[in-house]
């Protein structure tokens, strides 16, 4: 007999009490090569880390309402006051389990330079070793669950599945939102579809009778990325993307390298749908570094009468280029993971919506009345609440009630201004980039071709805002906003959006621009007031797509006039507008130095095209 099957049947004592539970979680009864090889994979697993129980994830309502009520019960989660937030609920991780943890992310890959300098790269063979003693009895006393899931809609022409087997259940219910679970996938797989491998494991295996915690994780952990098998191994965090595998560890590292293979894209954006005044639709995907306002884009509501703006994805986009020669987006996701801090009303009251409820909250504050609050949310903190540790608070308590890095989790469906189509691919007319960027870069500015385009993208960068942050004003790189997402060497991947520039039609490829809400001036203010004024550069955008209006050579790409911008409504002082599209020669050679410098981390891998790119550059700005 299978262990997997074995497992599934145990329905002795264990150390959480899953008796509601206990009527779902037995092995699908698929049959075929596929399942073989699913079941096989999973009693390896199990034979490995030893768990008490193995549940298979169906993905009904009813599993999932059983497991979240079985949290509840363990003291694992919260559940807040239906009346505020129906069917939502709050977890608190460990204080030192907070955050993905990037300095323990690896690429073991056969070849150190196919990880490339951008990442922490691994010998496959060591880190093996390694994994293989770490997860040995990592889940004894614990459930494992088995759960398939699909990137994209089940069976979609885009879509990619896997299974993560993982011994957190919060994990689970992370998953069910942020994905398609299962049974439905499991069947694909029974029938021979390809799949991704992800494990997971908190851990902190329990003695028989030990008491298990709140958060359990551990101080020693690891994320581990095989690109040339296509697997995912996390071990000793609970937290976000380290426990959620298909997300950034799936849909953007094991991804980015399917589609170099394959001839696509996965990429660190949004999506969006741009709708004018006429009812023509226009599709911009976008990629901003995190603090640059990617969810307010993502959730954008125009100032600018007559314009509306409909949500498809607001984290991550795979990108094919089509039979017609356009290159055609999906958001892969199901649901939205996204920071609380400053996300409120007066910032991006569409996502304060969204959070009605059906949402998981981690690491927020706890009101008194069974409601959550975190900074950001409403102009006045309330007079006393719960932190985000468990501990008292008030606003005299010198200190932020929820983390920093606090969290939601909720389903994409729920956000009122989801586009009624979003599962389905789209056709992109705009791709932007940006990153926040004190001085030197103009609020928008487009590349002159794709191969323009794609040199601004691998230049993108923020500017440090704070000494705590490091020196003031020194650049921290993000090109494409993919840095620490990208699966394989970054100066390959510069290489790849180039191919697919060469591939497709010129004519019918996406504009690129890239854009800055964040220049200020030279006392210091924002000269852009961003938010929903951001659809004034939209705007423009569309325009230039549209044959509408012109642009003024310079530099560093095309410019708008001023006068071709919409400012209706809006008071700004000609002196700031000017400021906002000024270009100094002198910064950009320094722009130019620092651009030359970056590439040379590369040992000369960044392709010849944007080297003659980066010359051209300084050719211009000499004329200038």
């Amino acid at each position: 007999m299978a262990l997997a099957e074995t497992f599934t049947r145990n329905t002795g004592p264990i150390s959480r009490p899953l008796t509601a539970l206990r009527e779902f979680g037995s092995r699908p009864a698929y049959t075929g090569a596929g399942m073989d090889a699913l079941v096989a994979w999973v009693d390896e697993i199990a034979a490995l880390t030893q768990p008490a129980r193995i549940h298979w994830i169906d993905g009904s309502r009813a599993e999932n309402d059983a497991l979240l009520r079985d949290m509840v019960a363990e003291g694992k989660i919260i559940k807040l006051n239906p009346e505020w937030r129906p069917g939502s609920y709050l977890a608190r991780s460990a204080p030192s389990d907070v955050a993905r943890t990037e300095a323990r992310t690896f690429i073991a890959s056969a070849r150190e330079e196919d990880a490339g300098p951008t990442n922490n790269w691994a010998d496959p063979a060591e880190m093996r070793e390694t994994l293989n003693g770490v997860f040995a009895g990592s889940m004894r006393g614990r459930t494992m669950y088995v759960v398939p899931f699909s990137m994209g809609a089940v069976g979609g022409p885009l879509s990619h599945i896997g299974v993560q087997v993982t011994d957190s259940a919060y994990a689970v219910a992370s998953i069910g939102i942020m994905t398609r679970v299962g049974d439905a996938v499991t069947k694909l797989i029974a029938d021979g579809a390809p799949w991704v491998k992800t494990v997971h494991s908190v851990g902190a295996p329990l003695a028989e009778g030990e008491q298990d915690v709140a958060w359990p994780c551990n101080d020693e952990k690891y994320i581990v990325h095989y690109p040339d098998t296509l697997e995912v191994w996390s071990y000793g965090s609970g937290y976000g993307g380290n426990a959620i595998l298909a997300k950034k560890c799936f849909a953007l590292r094991i991804a980015s390298v399917i589609g170099r293979d394959e001839g696509w894209m996965a990429e660190h954006m949004l999506l969006i749908r741009v709708i004018d005044p006429r009812g023509k639709a226009y599709h911009v995907a976008a990629a901003f570094p995190s603090a640059c306002g990617k969810t307010n884009l993502a959730m954008l509501r125009p100032t600018i009468p007559g314009w509306r703006v409909e949500t498809l994805g607001d984290d991550i986009v795979w990108i094919r280029p089509g039979e017609d020669g356009r290159l055609w987006a999906i958001n892969p996701e199901a649901g939205f993971f996204g920071v609380a801090p400053g996300t409120g009303e007066s910032t991006n009251v569409t996502a304060v919506e969204t959070l009605w409820g059906n949402t998981i909250f981690t690491n927020v504050a706890l009101r008194p009345d069974g409601d959550v609050w975190w900074e950001g949310l409403t102009d006045e903190a309330p007079a006393e609440l719960t932190d985000w540790e468990g501990n008292p608070w008030t606003p005299a308590s010198g200190r932020p009630a929820a983390h920093p890095n606090s969290r939601f989790t909720v389903a994409a469906s729920q956000c009122p201004q989801i586009a009624p189509d979003w599962e389905d691919a789209v056709p992109l007319d705009a791709i932007l980039f940006g990153g926040r960027r004190a001085t030197n870069v103009p609020l928008v500015v487009e590349a002159t071709d794709w191969t323009h385009g794609v040199f601004l993208g691998s230049t993108i960068s923020s500017e440090r805002t704070a000494a705590a942050e490091g020196t003031v004003g020194e650049l921290r790189r993000d090109p494409f906003a993919m840095l620490p997402f990208c699966g394989y060497n970054m100066a390959d991947y510069f290489g790849h959006w180039l191919k697919i520039g060469q591939q497709s039609r010129f004519d019918r490829l996406p504009r690129i621009f890239q854009v800055n809400w964040f220049r200020r001036g030279s006392d210091g203010r924002f000269l852009w007031p961003g938010f929903g004024d951001n659809s004034r550069v939209i705007d423009w955008i569309i325009r230039r797509i549209d044959g509408e209006v012109p642009a003024v050579d310079s530099p560093i790409g095309r410019l708008p006039r001023l006068q071709d911008l919409n400012l209706f409504g809006l008071t700004m002082p000609t002196e700031d507008l000017e400021e906002l599209f000024s270009v100094d020669p002198a910064s950009w050679q320094h722009e130019a130095d620092l651009t030359e410098e970056f590439y040379a981390t590369f040992d000369g891998k960044v392709p010849a095209a944007l080297q003659s790119e980066l010359a051209a550059l300084r050719y211009r700005l000499q004329k200038a």
